[in-house]
Parts: structure tokens; C-alpha cells; sequence
């Protein structure tokens, strides 16, 4: 290797070693590392700006500032309340139905968005029920992340690669939809397995949840009737996004756009309540790989792993899926994915099929945030509202639900993506 190679490798690991080590915030080294690789004329800053995903950070902030305004209305806290009340109190069909929201909400929006929302109506139901929140809470968390895997938007890894594989909404939908169906299905029966034949509650606890009343809870009627339409429409946008023509960037901010619009909120409270550190780790992060694909690393790589397998698209397949789920149940799945997104590029430009590559990567990367509780942000986010509400859910206790579960989820994976690909 040259020297500009070893350099690209050595800045790339020393942000990866500052990201784990949390010595030094994310967001800090991951631009940092992008600084560096232009200080030493490695990237030219025009070079720089050419790796930056632009569609990614685009759908990213516009699906942040979508859901800050539509926040606001008290739709969220109006669903679940509801669904306690249709479930008549009961905790397994209280767990049953807020699982199934948790995994239906997190396909559409971010998993951190989700959990936010859902967690503190849990705990106030739990509450009235006097339950222990804790396993209620475990389902959420595993839900929210198994939940993002189907769609294009539902967690950030997906929105990378159907940014960079031209894969649309609707190919999200069809190749990893199927496989997150059948997941949860499998995941829910165990969650009644764990939970569901153990939960006893009186029934005056049960009549105290339908004494809650769920309109009290809708905070203004006139954005809750914008932001159901803008709802319907969004998802419409994003379904067809590839047919149109139009990226889906666009449709992310066109529909922030309008919510901003016609929602009449606090405009700058909107603008500051979007996760600034996130999309500006996304920037930087872009740059660090970049400047191994600059270099030739990430084809060296390609190449590497192509020559271990023998070019078997099937082994490829299985490492990927398997490799990128356990390193993402102790590692941010952004930065693997970001480094494999070129790799896999780099395959197709050889003239490889790669299309089972990239749901091998999808799955694996999103799925692999269950192993534990430091695999994804949503488990960190909900753990903490737990602890804070005194509950806390320790390393331990997560790890003997999650990891299994994510092994059967990524086990199922395994079998669905060979069965459709290689059958």
C-alpha cells in the first residue's frame, strides 16, 4: 500500500476508535477525521463535498422537522391511549398492540422519534396497571428496530443504501417487508412466551385504563386533521417516489416544507428541535470513507473479500448478513454500513449481481442493533427513560432477551434471503 492509502486507513480507524471509546463525541471525530483527510491533501475539499450523500442528509432532515410539527398535535399520545383502551386493559394485548405500533411508527419514522413517543405512554399505562414497565419496554425496543428495516426511511442505514443502490421505497417494501413480517410474527410469539401467559392484573386496575381519556390528549384539532393528510400523503410520495422521478429527498423536504407552512408552529423551536449532531456526524462520516475509496482501499477490500469467498455470491450473502449483525449489536451500524456501501459498489462494478447484497447488508445492519443494549440509539434512548422513571434495565438483563432474539431474527433472515435468491 502507498502512503496516502495507509493514511486514509489509519484516520478512518482512529474515528472509529474515538466513536466506540466515546471518549470524543461522534460527531466531533467523524468531522474531525473529515478535516484531516483534506489537511493532508488527501481529499480536496470539491473531492470532500463529491462523497457527501446529499439525498441521505436530505430525507434525514426533512423527516426530522415532518415529525417535530406533526408532534405537536397529540396524535401519538392519542393512538396509544387508544389502543390501551381498545385492548380493555388487558397487559398482554396492551403489549401486543403497542408493539405492533412501535414497529409500524418506526418503518416510518427514525426508531429514536418512535421510542420517544411510545416509552412515557407506556410507563403512564404500566402505571395505572401497576406494572412493571420493564418488559413492556424490552418489546418496544426490539420492535422499533425490527420495524426500521422495512422501509426505505425506517432506519438510517436503509436510507444510505437506497440512496446509493437507486433502490426505491417500494423495493424496500417488497424485499425486506416480507422478511420483517415474518420476524415479528415469530418475535411476538415469543414476547407471549416471556411475558404475555404471566401478566395478572385486577380488574379495577384494568377499568382505571378505560377511564383514560384519549381526547384530552390532542393538543390542537387543526394540525391533528393537517398532519393526518400530510400522513397519507408522505407515505404516497415516498411509495412513488422512483415512478415520479423524484428523489426521495425531495419528498422528505417538500413535506417538511408544507407541515412548516400550514402547521403554524414555532418555526425556530421546529428548526432547533432536529438533531443537528446527527446529520453533521453523517457529513463527516461520508468524507472519512470517502477518502478510502479515493485511495483504493475500499476496492483492495472488495477484491479481498470476493477472493476469500471465491466470488460465491451465496457465501457473500450469509457473510455480510451475519458480519454486519453482530457488529452492529456492539457498534454503531452507521459507520459499517457507510464502509460497506462503497464495497459493495466496487463488487457490482466488476460485474458481480449484488442485488442480494444489499438486503444481506439492510437486514443484518438493522436487525443487529437487538443484540444489546448499546446496539442501537433507540435502546440507549428508551433504556434511559426507563432508569429515569425508576426502572432502570441494566446490560445484563437486555442481553438475555435481545441477543436471542436477534439471533432468531437474523436466523430467519438467513433463511428468507436463500429461499428468494438462491431457491
Amino acid at each position: 500500500m502507498n502512503t496516502m492509502q495507509i493514511l486514509s486507513i489509519v484516520v478512518f480507524l482512529a474515528v472509529m476508535v474515538a466513536i466506540v471509546s466515546e471518549k470524543i463525541h461522534r460527531t466531533v471525530a467523524a468531522v474531525a477525521g473529515g478535516v484531516v483527510l483534506v489537511f493532508v491533501h488527501i481529499l480536496s475539499v470539491d473531492e470532500a463535498v463529491s462523497y457527501i450523500d446529499f439525498n441521505t442528509i436530505g430525507v434525514l432532515i426533512g423527516m426530522m422537522l415532518f415529525v417535530a410539527v406533526v408532534r405537536n398535535s397529540g396524535l401519538f399520545e392519542y393512538v396509544a391511549i387508544k389502543s390501551a383502551k381498545i385492548a380493555k386493559g388487558n397487559p398482554w394485548k396492551i403489549m401486543l398492540f403497542f408493539t405492533i405500533i412501535t414497529t409500524v411508527l418506526s418503518a416510518f419514522l427514525d426508531n429514536v422519534t418512535t421510542v420517544l413517543l411510545v416509552g412515557p405512554m407506556t410507563i403512564a399505562i404500566t402505571g395505572v396497571l401497576e406494572l412493571n414497565p420493564v418488559p413492556f419496554l424490552l418489546t418496544q425496543i426490539l420492535a422499533s428496530n425490527i420495524g426500521g428495516t422495512a422501509t426505505l426511511i425506517g432506519d438510517p442505514p436503509n436510507i444510505m443504501i437506497g440512496s446509493q443502490a437507486d433502490l426505491s421505497f417500494v423495493d424496500f417494501a417488497v424485499n425486506t417487508g416480507p422478511a420483517v413480517v415474518i420476524i415479528m410474527v415469530a418475535v411476538c410469539i415469543c414476547f407471549y412466551a416471556l411475558y404475555g401467559r404471566k401478566m395478572q392484573v385486577a380488574q379495577e386496575k384494568m377499568a382505571g385504563v378505560m377511564e383514560l381519556d384519549e381526547n384530552k390528549s390532542i393538543k390542537d384539532h387543526s394540525l391533528l386533521v393537517k398532519s393526518l393528510v400530510m400522513i397519507v400523503l408522505v407515505v404516497l410520495g415516498f411509495v412513488f417516489h422512483s415512478s415520479l422521478g423524484v428523489d426521495s429527498c425531495l419528498i422528505a423536504l417538500a413535506s417538511a416544507t408544507i407541515m412548516l407552512i400550514i402547521g403554524k408552529q414555532d418555526t425556530e423551536e421546529i428548526v432547533l428541535g432536529v438533531e443537528w449532531s446527527t446529520i453533521l456526524f453523517f457529513t463527516g462520516l461520508f468524507v472519512v470513507v470517502g477518502g478510502m475509496v479515493q485511495t483504493g482501499v475500499i476496492t483492495a477490500l472488495g477484491n479481498g473479500l470476493v477472493a476469500v469467498t471465491g466470488g460465491n455470491e451465496m457465501l457473500l450473502m450469509i457473510l455480510i448478513l451475519w458480519g454486519s449483525a453482530l457488529f452492529s449489536s456492539v457498534l454503531d451500524n452507521i459507520p459499517f454500513v457507510a464502509t460497506m456501501i462503497p464495497l459493495i459498489l466496487s463488487m457490482q462494478g466488476d460485474g458481480m449481481d449484488v442485488t442480494a447484497l444489499w438486503w444481506a447488508l439492510s437486514l443484518g445492519a438493522c436487525l443487529g442493533g437487538n443484540g444489546t443494549l448499546i446496539g442501537a440509539s433507540a435502546n440507549v434512548v428508551l433504556s434511559g427513560i426507563s432508569a429515569k422513571h425508576g426502572h432502570p434495565i441494566t446490560f445484563a438483563r437486555y442481553l438475555r432477551v435481545g441477543f436471542p432474539l436477534m439471533i432468531l431474527s437474523v436466523a430467519i433472515s438467513t433463511v428468507y434471503l436463500l429461499v428468494r435468491f438462491h431457491g
